[in-house]
């Protein structure tokens, strides 16, 4: 399992992913969600991947390999729905050449994708594409997507993003949504990848991979953790005796 977040903000975009694949008793494994295809000076974008590691790895591939042709492709597509017509046409491509007809019932072949960027001339966008390669766009109103093992972090999500939340507010809530969903669920894990893009830039202003051992990440956990064990010390008791 995985866990992934974008949100699509007032200043620009914001991609959170983990790395874990499996979490067994004797074994973890890695693998990078997060994949940056970009052209310097006309279009940046990412593509966040949850579900059949098979299924999204083959989707990354076959954009990357389209990409240095003259066919429609991900890096000359003249908008963000273009490119993200573009990758629900490449997944649903994978699972019909892996599963025809539906034919094997026994394994899940789907993915779910998130594609956000900006193109010149465009603007910055962010689209959640559905395993049957349909796909919906973020609005002011619903300002992120999620994939993956969403219900944990989502609540923190719900109560602190909205459009107009700051970039460096929107990244303190990815990694707290990050530590509340690792906290109860173990297939999702260290490290995480994180994207920053500000409105109007063509090139990532923050592009990192967030360690285990990071200070910065270990000191807003306990941080957060505190600070919620102290409100609900302060919460006003209950009016009837116990």
């Amino acid at each position: 399992m995985t866990y992934c977040v974008a949100m699509r903000l007032d200043e620009g975009l914001v991609f959170a992913s983990d790395t874990r694949t499996n979490a067994g008793f004797d074994h973890i494994a890695t693998f990078r969600k997060m994949h940056l295809f970009e052209k310097l000076g006309e279009r940046s974008l990412v593509l966040l991947s949850a579900g059949n590691l098979a299924t999204s790895q083959s989707v990354v591939k076959l954009l990357e390999r389209r990409a240095g042709t003259n066919e429609p492709n991900i890096l000359n597509a003249e908008s963000m729905f273009e490119a993200a017509e573009l990758v629900g046409q490449t997944m649903r491509e994978v699972i019909q050449r892996d599963n025809p007809d539906g034919k094997i019932s026994h394994v899940d072949f789907s993915c779910s994708l998130v594609l956000g960027g900006q193109i010149q001339g465009d603007g910055h966008r962010l689209f959640n594409i559905y395993p049957e390669g349909n796909f919906i766009e973020a609005t002011e109103e619903t300002p992120y997507f999620q994939i993956g093992e969403s219900k944990y972090g989502k609540p923190i999500l719900d109560r602190v993003v909205t459009y107009d939340t700051p970039l460096d507010r929107a990244y303190q809530s990815a990694l707290i949504s990050f530590d509340s969903t690792m906290k109860s669920n173990l297939s999702v894990g260290m490290p995480l990848d994180i994207a920053i893009f500000r409105k109007g830039t063509l090139q990532p202003s923050l592009m990192h991979r967030v360690e285990e051992n990071c200070e910065y990440f270990r000191t807003l956990r306990q941080q957060w953790h505190q600070g919620i064990q102290d409100l609900f010390t302060g919460l006003t008791p209950p009016p009837m005796a116990l």
